[in-house]
């Protein structure tokens, strides 16, 4: 423990960590690890796993499976039934993921902040005219999924996935520590737009973003795997229709999810940044 616990005072020192996470080739990097977590050998799985215990808070007690055939197959773990229920009064958006609040509140005009200090505009993160029109004056959440968390994310609330945008980009650390240094990093950094509407005519957009390691994304809604080595069609057409709580796909590590409302809709009046 004491090694463990040294081991990640060292690595949360900032220089270093945004050095050791960002100023290496992060596509390469990310390829490798999307290639190396998959192999299914017991030795290279348990020493993986051994070394993400090691820097993380992993905990496994609430996964449908005792055992994983690869750390990737563990990165996309499910939850066992019953784990995480789900807030039946129509009147409530739940969360679409285990998360950190990183950012929450209103957007003054098309402005908000991926973290105090550092704004960024809807144009340069949705790249959609009638999507920046939609949440001008709105509200936003912004959830961070760290490595150890689950890693699958959920409809907030009963609705139909009608388009789904893929955005092309980098795949910088989302981390606090780079948030606090690389100004619009969401806007840099290879992402996907959901658009959704709700029975009550409302709509909600989530926005997976990416992160180095983690530039993979599973939607249920489409027949492909985005990732940064995709290079077919970035709109899709959908007519997907989710109940509250029902799997929408998985990042396949963790990463971030924003979720935006209209102006006028009630969506982080109870929630708290860090929380």
């Amino acid at each position: 423990m004491a090694t463990q616990s040294l081991l990640t005072k060292i690595l949360l020192q900032e220089d270093l960590n945004f050095l050791l996470t960002n100023r290496i080739p992060r596509h390469m990097a990310t390829r490798f690890i999307g290639w190396f977590s998959k192999i299914e050998q017991p030795l290279v799985r348990d020493l993986s796993m051994a070394i993400w215990r090691a820097f993380s808070d992993l905990d496994l007690s609430e996964a449908k499976q005792a055992t994983f055939k690869s750390m990737h197959d563990c990165f996309i773990r499910e939850l066992r039934p019953g784990a995480r229920p789900i807030d039946p009064d129509p009147k409530v958006v739940v969360s679409p993921s285990d998360a950190i609040v990183g950012a929450a509140g209103a957007i003054a005009g098309t402005e908000l902040y991926q973290i105090k200090g550092f704004p960024y505009q809807l144009h340069d993160l949705l790249c959609d005219p009638a999507l920046e029109t939609q949440y001008r004056d709105g509200h936003f959440v912004t959830l961070r999924l760290k490595s150890s968390m689950y890693h699958r994310f959920h409809a907030p609330h009963d609705c139909t996935v009608s388009q789904v945008d893929y955005i092309a980009g980098d795949t910088w650390n989302v981390n606090p520590i780079a948030l606090q240094r690389v100004a619009k990093l969401f806007c840099k950094n290879e992402r996907a737009v959901l658009q959704s509407s709700l029975a009550s005519g409302h709509m909600i957009t989530l926005v997976p973003v990416a992160a180095i390691l983690v530039a993979s994304l599973r939607l249920h809604c489409l027949d492909t795997l985005l990732t940064i080595d995709y290079s077919g069609p970035t709109r899709f057409s959908t007519n997907a229709a989710y109940r509250k709580g029902e799997e929408m796909g998985w990042f396949q590590h963790g990463s971030t999810i924003i979720v935006f409302a209209p102006r006028g809709f009630t969506l982080c009046d109870n929630i708290v940044e860090g929380a």
